[in-house]
């Protein structure tokens, strides 16, 4: 069920960036070519994973308020500010008593899982009698203090915690982009440092040739303008740029109806231009710099329009923008492949820091091969001491039978009896007056002697 306002989930998902799809891009649809279906009952995107290793547990406290009436009423009043700085946490008191208790039961289950996450991790290098207690205190989108009961600090906490991160995953992910690009020259480098002359003068010239190649593509518009906006118009939507209409170019690509264009849906409009300069198919076209690209696009876009940053773009926002000189006369944007990603200095340090990571790396393989050495050693060790050991049982054996002692067995006992008792151990017992019959030719002793007797006498 959608309300007709603003809904809690979008309002933690914009509002206060908790819910920040940050990846995924959709699939930006023509509205005005796609005919009506059925309708049936709206169920709500499911959100991309935020990145954040308490995911699951924030998505899990944001379903549960959902359902407490008073708290989506004071929501949908509060200013994103008081979110942010926590005046709303206090509302937390006022929710039903259903609710208080289903969030202090996440809070457990979370507190469970981390107690869990740092014992695997701790328990096997450390052993036992570790306070986990304490090391709950790295973790601050939850009050240590109270592992068994969801306060309003508990609120809180939760709120600025991913505020906070997701407002760095940005410049994270530049700072791993940088990266990438540093460890490409890198292994370009070295790869040219093992030709010889003729194949290396080969090489570079094929490596121009592709970033002249790459840079030979259509104008690219700036990001948010008039021009960039009646192209999506035109060749996405269909319609003739002549009749473009702001309000109704935001309607169209509010993918969701919530009236906000999210990041999301941002990003999606910036798929025209990014195919000019990137195909896949393209040996130098690298997509890894096609989503740095788009990112680059979004965040101008946003630094531009969102007034409030607030990480969404309402429809008043929208319209101002599209008054404004940079809309009507926008600067040339540039790419990427007009720009330094680094310098020579950075990758200096870079390849430095690389440089003592195999160091590290050699070092401890060598200390590997060594154990693995003096284990193969301990093992030929034991194993000559084993043959020795057979050798030696085996040389006593000879001599118990060439003393006619009989060879013993595991546990010392002779594996054969004597002859004597071996005969005897072989008679058959049957006692006197039994009514088993004998076998044929089987005479006792007795009763032979007395046969002979009456042989004699006769």
């Amino acid at each position: 069920m959608r309300w007709q306002t603003i809904p809690l989930y979008h309002y933690f998902l914009v509002a206060t960036s908790l819910l920040i799809t940050l990846e995924a891009v959709p699939i930006d649809t023509d509205k005005t070519k796609v005919k009506e279906l059925p309708v049936e009952e709206e169920k709500g995107p499911a959100a991309a994973d935020t990145g954040l290793y308490y995911d699951r547990y924030l998505r899990e406290v944001i379903d549960v308020l959902e359902k407490d009436h008073h708290f989506r009423e004071k929501l949908q009043t509060t200013d994103i500010e008081d979110i942010k700085s926590g005046k709303l946490s206090q509302e937390l008191d006022l929710v039903s008593h259903h609710v208080r208790t289903k969030l202090d039961e996440l809070k457990r289950q979370e507190v469970a899982r981390l107690r869990m996450l740092l014992k695997a991790k701790l328990d096997s290098t450390q052993g036992t009698g570790i306070d986990h207690h304490t090391l709950l205190k790295q973790f601050e989108h939850l009050n240590h203090q109270n592992p068994d009961r969801f306060e309003p600090k508990d609120l809180d906490l939760l709120i600025k915690a991913a505020t906070r991160d997701l407002e760095n995953y940005d410049k994270e992910r530049h700072e791993e982009f940088k990266k990438y690009e540093m460890m490409k020259e890198h292994e370009r480098r070295e790869y040219l440092k093992t030709l010889n002359e003729e194949k290396r003068k080969e090489e570079e010239a094929k490596y121009e040739a592709m970033k002249k190649k790459h840079s030979e593509h259509p104008k690219v518009n700036h990001p948010g303008s008039q021009d960039q906006l009646k192209e999506v118009w035109e060749e996405t939507d269909g319609l003739d740029p002549n009749d473009f209409d702001p309000r109704t170019f935001f309607m169209l690509h509010d993918s969701n109806n919530d009236g906000y264009l999210d990041e999301q849906e941002l990003e999606a409009l910036f798929t025209k231009e990014l195919e000019k300069v990137y195909d896949p198919k393209n040996e130098e076209d690298d997509m890894v710099e096609m989503e740095e690209e788009r990112l680059r696009m979004r965040e101008h876009v946003m630094n531009e329009v969102d007034m409030n940053k607030d990480r969404v773009i309402t429809m008043e926002e929208f319209l101002k923008a599209t008054q404004k000189r940079e809309f009507l006369e926008p600067d040339s944007w540039e790419t990427l492949d007009q720009q330094q990603v680094f310098t020579e200095q950075e990758l200096k340090e870079f390849e430095n820091h690389i440089a003592l990571q195999e160091s590290e790396l050699q070092k401890r393989a060598l200390k590997l091969q060594k154990q693995k050495e003096e284990l193969e050693r301990q093992q030929d060790l034991l194993q000559a001491q084993k043959q020795e050991l057979q050798q030696a049982v085996q040389q006593l054996e000879q001599k118990r039978l060439q003393q006619n002692i009989p060879p013993s067995g595991p546990a010392g006992e002779l594996k054969f009896q004597p002859p004597g008792a071996q005969a005897a151990g072989n008679v058959e017992a049957h006692p006197t007056g039994g009514s088993q019959p004998l076998p044929s030719g089987h005479i006792p002793v007795a009763h032979e002697a007395a046969a002979e007797q009456i042989q004699s006498h006769a």
